[in-house]
């Protein structure tokens, strides 16, 4: 096991609001337990009272590709903030196949999510493999495809205006 550099456990100590820029009922992972330069584990617990939540409390497993999302997020933010920066806003671009395993995530489980790198392009693409997990089963896993663009503002203006 390789040691994290200078640094890394600091970031990873800081709150969630800090890493990310979702907040209230958008904000899903509770916070990172580790990150390298090609991946990250992150962790959630299923709110019975969130908006997401069922009539049992439980969390549709479709919600498992926003928590993907935020983990690449917290990934793409911490890699910025090591290097003194701040990260580029991003969108998901979406995925080719997102396979859940069981319906829902059951209220108030603990679910570890992971990525890992699998390609990030100077023009800002990328690829993660990303796998949820509960009590060591997988639950969920798919390749999350994003973009950062250059200029996000203009970015987000065209897809409006197209």
């Amino acid at each position: 096991m390789t040691t994290p550099p200078p640094g890394d456990e600091q970031l990873v100590q800081q709150p969630i609001e800090a890493i990310i820029p979702h907040r209230g009922t958008m904000l899903l992972i509770d916070g990172v337990d580790s990150f390298s330069d090609t991946t990250l584990n992150a962790r959630a617990t299923v709110d019975p009272h969130a908006w997401y939540a069922g009539a049992d409390g439980a969390m549709p497993a479709w919600i498992g590709i926003e928590l993907m999302a935020q983990a690449i997020a917290a990934h793409v933010a911490l890699l910025a903030m090591r290097g003194g920066g701040r990260a580029r806003p991003g969108v998901l671009l979406g995925s080719r196949s997102y396979h859940a395993l069981r319906p829902a995530f059951a209220r108030g489980a603990h679910l570890l999510i992971h990525v890992s790198e699998l390609l990030r392009a100077e023009a800002g693409h990328g690829a993660y493999e990303c796998t949820i997990h509960e009590d060591g089963v997988c639950c969920a896993e798919a390749v999350i495809k994003i973009f950062q663009p250059p200029d996000f503002q203009s970015f987000i203006e065209g897809s409006v205006s197209s």
